[in-house]
């Protein structure tokens, strides 16, 4: 639904100026609207227009006219495509249109123009956007909502006998609930569009008749008859009048339900002026509310009542009296609110005795609510027991307040409607001052007179009378214009003249005449005494209603059947009406009472600011003057005048004048008419005047020179000969529209509405079919019915069945043309869309109350809107599309007619109708599920017995409820989605019905849901695999119907906590499913012997099985598409322990047989290539687990499983190639035995025989590899064949070096090493090494075991497929290799030195020392010749652990470590001390060492001993000092801990090694003696 706002700008029309006087005229859909007239070749309108568009494939239609005498002539067209118009809240500049001059048609309607014109006019056009509401206002309208539906009227009703027994006051609207939500305060702010699909006229002409009304003639009017129609339990019931007697439960239906009849008539909002306006609105709109209306002229405020056909007879004095202090409180000068008190007002009675009425249901219903209101009414009367009504005083007599002045339809110019007045005060229809001197009018009566006055419109109508013959004349004195009193005299002021009658106007007055010339004619004959032409034209008259009666006795036999008028009775009347048609004005005659009360906003034309106004009043030929009153814009007059008028067409002329008195006004006095300014003039036609009114009429121009502005206020009261005692016209016409309705709809058509069919801009005009319709227009032309209040009386009369099919269309076009008429701007005022309305003669009040409860009532029956218009029929859903256009309609009518600030949006009041209905349907398939399950998803079973009521709901034993709700309730989304969704499509950003279902739904589904699976988690009677399988389906309805829906959207889904512990407690099982199975897997591959699965896949089969089953159960897992990430991240840990449990399971039975298969060939390695293609499915399967998305526990989970597999391969690889330790040991001791047969130096022409050498050397390896590795190369994956390589390459390497390059010695100097060194737990590689001969290589076996280890290292690498290169040389095995073999070139001084420099903890590490000794060291450096000098003092030694039987001799052995000291003393001992373990020695020693090296390269060695004779000394305990620990320092002096013996690392162990095997060499017998003692486990035994 959009608002399309235009504003007419200016044009550029090419021609002379003196030509053109145009105006614009816009279409749209079935609305069309006209700017004022201006003349010009440039003409600047500035007007804005506003229209409520549905259909933007349609185009918006411009029309330029030039105006002219009769006919008005199109000077060019355009056809703008609504698609095309931008959105936007800001006004633009405009854009100039070209203007064509025909336009182009396409299946009935325009398409576009073409022929183009030099014209062009400037548009701005634009699509309003929407306007917002607050939430929090919204909930609230909502609340308000939802009170009104649970409403219970039968709480209050407390028997008929005590209510019938007790008097009852009438509020404003006779049976209608005064709901104050629903009344006044619901309110709704959007905007809605027309749902008609009319065609617009086929108008290819460029000219029509002068008028702004009617530009094309109205279509031929079509009966449509409409199926069925059903009433709805919230329609509005109608009945009409029980010639009996009337009482509140007796009046019309329309009054009861939809204020219609004029017995329910009420107090619509006064006007104000500009002082006080706020201060009245509000109070008025309070007495709406409360029934109670403040007092304005500071007097006590009193209750405020209306008076019904039932009601006592009131004296004529008090109702004008009522009438005067109404007008003195609309103009009190004060703005003071004062308190209002509650009185009571007269009440009306129910008659006593008698049978109760036979009332329908809906009466009664109707009844109940008015026993309600009366108790609520009761109170305000025992308040007050002496008050009276608000509007009577003492007095007789009674006022009508309203406007019944309507202007003819059929004037050819722009007509100022009545609804254009700014400032009225309501009218109460339906009492006259006749009616209301009598006790009843009883609705017979009412009926019988508009009867006659239909009768009398209809056979002799307004739309057949004669037109005036008119001809130029020139007046020979002076003459004035009979329309507009103006001048016509002399050739200058030429006039026309009619030659039948003789009627005189201006030209440009011609088309203003609209009497009848053969009737005027008739009586100005009679009364000039010429009866002859008298009665010639009487005979023509006679002639014409005898064809009328001849060419349509259909239209007379509608009027008798509808009024039940029998032949007898309806023949005499027509004799009766004919003789006063003839009769004409001649016998007519009335008493009229014109009271000129006030005016505002008057123009001033003194040069003061201001004017002097009086007024002048003309009936017929008798003029009467009011007072002046000086110096005031906003004048007082009060000033009664009576006047008789005898001819029915004659008019009311009330002028205003501004009195002047200085020379120029007497000048003009003498030369014209008039000497006084025109200030505004307001023309009522006689016959359009019945009973009392109170009206303000806009003061209009006289010519288009005229300078007007304001209004006047009149009360005027007519008394018509043989007359007195009817109704208003506008209340007859309400009598006769609604008779005709009740006699086309339930006499004839059975209750079905018969809409008839109609096409063009005024099919909305058109209310039955074409006889019925000729009625209401003759009717309305004859009594000045103004064409908005027939629409507003046939649209209060469809409330009552809208329900019916295709009521709601006719209803929502309807109140789109009124909405239109009173929210758009005219050229003649400014008056707001409020005030307009205000001015409303079918009474504001009334319709606002109408809407009130006809938006209630839609608003409940689109909370059913699937049992009221079911999807499966198409006339209902169209129904149900033109029902939220009639409810956008009256938001429209409270936003732009009302011109309320902040009413809720009509699409929120659409969404909350839809949740409400949405809410019920939930509740009746969950209450009713299995049956409505069974009834249309499964066939009927008669042998099945019926579940109980138990059964039949959720139970906590089974979980079959739940997939046939969601069934249900999909069935519903698709429904809303596919039917409803297409219908309601007016709100497209704000509500999708579909949408809308969805969400309802499942946030009532998930609560439902929720509280189930709490239950279920408690008892847990069902499957896990049934929980899993609800899941599913829950998670399926949510990402097909929820996840995309804007509520949702982004934001985590609640449905995935209600099914955790399930699918753990289905993962726990599922973990045992999976141990079995691997279990089975591995056992039956054993039975096969771990046979490859197939050529290609190198493992077997029990891994294929193990990850099928694991992949199986993460599939499920996956499935499930759990969107909360901390629900996920617990499925994902656990099934991660399921994984890690299974696998390490498989590969620790693996690990369990594995030695007793590595004497097989290939068995072993495809269990290698089991392991590995474990880690390369568990890499897979941590990548479809989310990899880095993962959660951190579970992927630190994963990831530890995959170093704990790559553990298990190291250890089988590491297995399976010490399995090849024997085999290989020998191939070295044949290599080793080749090896040292090789003799010779070395030198340049000796490198051939170096690499025979090797290759004979390396023959028995490289036979036991070759056949191994091939059968490796074929069995093995490529990570395990490296892995196999690795350990090989390690095994060969490691046996090379023990068994070739560093053998054990077995000389006297080894076994010595061997017995010191056997307590050394760090010393096995040296017992290792010292267990057989020991050999030295030569430089020529050197050489070939470096070409033998190139050639070893190539094999391995293997051109590629094998070891990389970088691997083999930067391997610790080889360069553990490499350097042993260059010991065997390295010096004594240098070994030592490598020693030295890397053993930097021999004597650290001591857990239980057996001593300390006490040192002091000095560094000295000679500073010539660089050379050091180390001096050391022993001071003592203390807590020696020491045990022996004998003599304990301690002393201490200080030993210098380090290169160049063969020529030095490397030693120093110190005295013995005879037992004493905590012994004093203050010894110094001296050092030399040269300058080769620095102190980073020695050490000292002090080692506590006990001295024997005659035997080799004890050890008691040693400890090592390095001197770069000091050389910063120059000198230390501290205890050294004792210890066992001396640390060393592999390094050590290596130079220990190689130094044992030079016995030749005392440094390096001494080194290896002072490394390898250790203190003697015999201690001094």
């Amino acid at each position: 639904m959009s608002l399309l706002c235009v504003r007419v700008k200016k044009a550029n029309i090419q021609g002379s100026p003196d030509k053109f006087n145009s105006y614009v005229t816009l279409k749209v859909q079935n609305v069309k609207s006209t700017t004022i007239t201006v003349r010009g070749d440039q003409p600047c309108w500035e007007q804005d227009f506003m229209f409520e568009i549905n259909r933007l494939d349609l185009g918006l239609i411009v029309e330029v006219w030039n105006k002219g005498l009769i006919w008005d002539t199109m000077l060019g067209t355009s056809w703008i495509p609504l698609k095309s118009i931008r959105q936007s809240e800001e006004e633009g500049s405009g854009e100039w249109t070209f203007l064509d001059s025909e336009v182009l048609m396409k299946a009935c309607e325009i398409c576009g123009t073409k022929n183009p014109t030099p014209h062009r006019v400037l548009l701005d056009t634009r699509f309003e956007l929407p306007f917002d509401i607050p939430d929090d206002e919204a909930q609230y309208w909502t609340g308000k909502l939802d009170r009104i539906n649970t409403m219970r009227i039968h709480d209050e009703f407390h028997g008929r006998d005590d209510v019938l027994g007790r008097p009852l006051p009438l509020t404003a609207s006779q049976c209608s609930l005064d709901d104050h939500d629903s009344a006044v305060d619901d309110r709704d702010s959007d905007y809605r569009s027309e749902t008609s699909n009319s065609l617009p006229p086929r108008y290819h002409t460029t000219a029509q008749p002068n008028s702004s009304m009617h530009q094309y003639p109205m279509g031929p009017h079509l009966q449509h008859h409409p199926d069925s129609c059903t009433d709805s339990m919230h329609s509005f019931d109608m009945d009409y009048r029980d010639p009996r007697g009337s009482s509140p439960v007796e009046s019309s239906r329309f009054g009861s339900s939809g204020n219609l009849s004029q017995a329910s008539s009420q107090m619509s909002e006064t006007g104000q002026d500009s002082a006080g306006g706020s201060e009245l609105e509000e109070s008025f709109h309070s007495y709406h509310s409360s029934g109670l209306c403040p007092s304005t002229n500071n007097q006590p405020p009193v209750s405020r009542q209306h008076p019904t056909n039932g009601q006592t007879a009131l004296g004529a004095e008090e109702i004008r009296g009522s009438t005067q202090e109404v007008a003195r409180g609309l103009n009190g000068s004060t703005k003071k609110d004062t308190p209002i008190e509650k009185r009571s007002s007269k009440l009306q009675r129910f008659p006593d005795g008698g049978l109760p009425l036979p009332f329908t249901p809906s009466r009664v219903r109707w009844l109940k609510a008015i026993n309600k209101v009366r108790v609520q009414l009761r109170e305000v009367q025992d308040e007050g027991p002496n008050s009276r009504q608000a509007w009577v005083k003492p007095g007789g007599g009674s006022g009508l307040f309203g406007i019944d002045s309507m202007p003819d339809l059929r004037k050819r110019k722009p007509i100022p409607l009545v609804s254009d007045v700014s400032l009225v005060q309501a009218r109460k229809a339906g009492i006259t001052s006749a009616m209301a001197a009598r006790s009843s009018i009883k609705d017979g009566e009412l009926k019988n007179h508009v009867y006659k006055k239909t009768l009398q419109a209809l056979i002799y109508p307004i739309s057949c009378t004669t037109p005036h013959n008119f001809e130029v004349w020139t007046a020979t004195t002076p003459t004035y214009c009979y329309e507009c009193e103006g001048l016509l005299w002399g050739i200058a002021r030429q006039g026309m003249r009619c030659s039948e009658c003789g009627v005189k106007c201006h030209e440009k007055c011609q088309e203003l005449l609209n009497a009848d010339c053969l009737q005027r004619a008739a009586e100005k004959s009679s009364k000039h005494g010429a009866e002859d032409r008298t009665q010639n034209i009487i005979m023509a008259m006679k002639d014409r209603m005898k064809i009328r009666e001849r060419n349509k006795p259909e239209i007379f036999d509608v009027i008798r059947d509808v009024f039940v008028i029998s032949k007898a009775i309806h023949a005499q009347q027509m004799k009766t009406i004919k003789q006063s048609v003839l009769d004409g004005t001649s016998k007519w005659s009335a008493k009229i009472t014109i009271t000129v009360f006030c005016a505002q906003g008057l123009q001033a034309k003194d040069k003061t600011g201001s004017s002097d106004p009086y007024v002048t009043v003309q009936v017929g030929k008798t003029k009467k003057r009011t007072k002046t009153i000086y110096g005031n814009l906003n004048p007082i007059w009060e000033e009664k005048f009576h006047f008789e008028c005898h001819n029915s067409s004659d008019r009311i002329k009330v002028r205003v004048w501004d009195e002047d008195d200085d020379i120029k006004s007497r000048v003009k006095q003498r030369l014209k008419r008039e000497s006084d300014d025109f200030l505004g003039q307001s023309i009522i036609e006689v016959r359009t005047l019945s009973g009392e009114m109170d009206v303000w009429y806009n003061l209009e121009k006289r010519t288009d020179k005229s300078a007007v502005s304001g209004a006047i206020r009149l009360q005027i009261s007519v008394e018509i000969k043989g007359e007195e005692k009817v109704a208003p016209y506008h209340v007859q016409y309400t009598c006769l529209h609604e008779n005709l309705f009740h006699h086309s709809t339930d006499v004839l058509g059975q209750g079905v509405v018969r809409i008839p069919e109609a096409r063009g801009d005024d099919a909305w005009k058109v209310y039955f079919d074409e006889v019925t319709q000729e009625i209401v227009d003759e009717f309305a032309m004859r009594y000045g019915i103004e064409s908005i209040y027939q629409a507003m009386t046939h649209f209060a009369c469809l409330s009552s069945k809208y329900m019916c099919p295709g009521v709601p269309a006719v209803m929502s076009t309807l109140l789109a043309n009124i909405n239109a008429f009173y929210a758009h701007t005219t050229a003649s005022t400014s008056v707001s869309a409020s005030d307009r309305f205000a001015a409303s003669n079918f009474g504001k009040e009334r319709f606002v109350k109408l809407l009130d409860q006809l938006h209630n009532s839609l608003r409940i029956d689109l909370s059913t809107y699937r049992n009221n218009f079911p999807a499966s029929n198409k006339e209902r859903l169209q129904d149900l599309k033109s029902t939220v256009d009639l409810l956008t309609s009256i938001t429209f009518f409270r936003m732009k007619v009302q011109e309320l600030q902040s009413p809720p949006r009509a699409s929120q009041v659409v969404r909350d109708c839809v949740k409400a209905c949405l809410n019920s349907t939930y509740d009746y398939i969950f209450n009713n599920c299995q049956e409505l399950y069974s009834r249309q998803y499964q066939p009927l079973d008669p042998n099945k017995e019926e579940l109980s009521l138990e059964e039949q709901g959720p139970s906590i034993k089974n979980l079959d409820f739940w997939p046939k709700l969601i069934t249900l309730i999909v069935s519903i989304i698709d429904e809303d989605r596919n039917s409803y969704t297409p219908v309601l499509n007016q709100f497209p950003q704000e509500l999708n019905v579909g949408k809308v279902c969805a969400e309802v739904m499942w946030t009532l589904f998930a609560q439902d849901m929720k509280y189930a699976m709490e239950d279920h988690e408690k008892h847990r009677l069902c499957k896990s695999a049934d929980y899993m399988n609800l899941h599913f389906k829950v998670k399926w309805l949510y990402n097909e119907y929820v996840k995309d829906l804007p509520t949702f959207m982004g934001v985590v889904p609640d449905y995935p906590p209600w099914f955790l512990q399930f699918v753990l407690q289905w993962l726990d099982e599922n973990e045992d499913v999976s141990m079995e199975f691997m279990r089975g897997a591995l056992e039956r591959d054993k039975k096969d012997g771990f046979q490859q699965t197939s050529e290609h896949a190198l493992f077997s089969c029990s891994v294929v099985d193990v990850f099928t089953q694991l992949n199986q159960s993460f599939e499920i897992i996956k499935k499930l598409d759990c969107p909360d990430p901390k629900v996920l991240a617990q499925y994902s840990r656990r099934f991660a322990k399921t994984i890690a449990k299974v696998l390490l399971q498989y590969s620790a039975n693996l690990t369990k047989d594995f030695p007793s298969y590595c004497d097989k060939e290939k068995i072993p390695c495809v269990l290698l290539n089991n392991v590995q293609q474990l880690r390369i499915q568990l890499e897979k399967m941590f990548e479809s687990m989310g990899a880095k998305q993962l959660d951190t526990d579970a992927s630190d989970v994963l990831n530890e499983l995959q170093a704990k597999l790559n553990t298990v391969l190291d250890e089988l690889s590491t297995m399976f190639g010490n399995s090849f330790q024997s085999r290989i040991d020998d191939c070295m001791r044949q290599m080793a035995s080749l090896l040292y047969q090789i003799k010779g130096p070395v030198n340049a022409n000796s490198r051939n025989q170096v690499e025979a050498d090797s290759d004979n050397m390396l023959r028995p390896l490289m036979d036991f590899l070759d056949g191994k590795l091939t059968l490796f190369a074929t069995v093995c994956e490529k990570t395990v064949l490296k892995r196999v390589l690795k350990e090989l390459w390690r095994i060969v390497m490691n046996s090379l070096e023990k068994t070739i390059v560093l053998p054990p010695g077995s000389d006297t100097f080894g076994a010595q090493i061997l017995s010191a060194a056997k307590e050394l737990g760090q010393l096995s590689k040296l017992k290792d090494h010292m267990a057989g001969e020991a050999k030295s290589l030569t430089p020529k076996q050197c050489a070939v075991m470096d070409v033998a280890l190139d050639t070893i290292k190539q094999y391995f690498h293997a051109g590629g497929n094998g070891l990389k290169k970088a691997f083999l040389e930067k391997s610790a095995d080889l360069s553990s290799l490499r350097h042993a073999l260059s010991l065997y070139t390295q010096t004594t001084d240098t070994l030592i030195k490598t020693f030295v420099t890397t053993q930097h903890a021999q004597g650290s590490g001591v857990d239980k020392p057996i001593g300390e000794v006490s040192i002091q060291v000095d560094l000295f450096t000679h500073p010539g010749t660089g050379e050091h000098k180390v001096t050391v003092k022993v001071v003592a030694a203390n807590d020696l652990k020491w045990q022996t039987s004998g003599m304990f001799r301690p002393f201490v052995e200080i030993t210098i470590i380090g290169p160049h000291l063969s020529d030095k003393k490397r030693k120093f001992t110190t005295k013995s001390k005879n037992n004493s373990w905590a012994p004093k020695f203050n010894e110094t020693f001296h050092f030399a060492l040269g300058n080769q090296d620095g102190f980073d390269c020695y050490e000292l060695q002090m080692c506590v001993k006990d001295y024997c004779f005659g035997r080799a000394d004890r050890v008691v305990g040693m400890a090592v000092m390095q001197l770069r620990d000091i050389a910063e320092k120059g000198s230390c002096a501290c205890w050294c801990l004792l210890g066992q013996r001396v640390h060393m690392d592999d390094t050590g162990l290596t130079a220990m090694r190689i130094l044992s095997q030079r016995s030749n060499d005392e440094v390096a017998k001494e080194f290896v003696r002072l490394k390898s003692e250790t203190r003697s486990a015999e201690e001094g035994r």
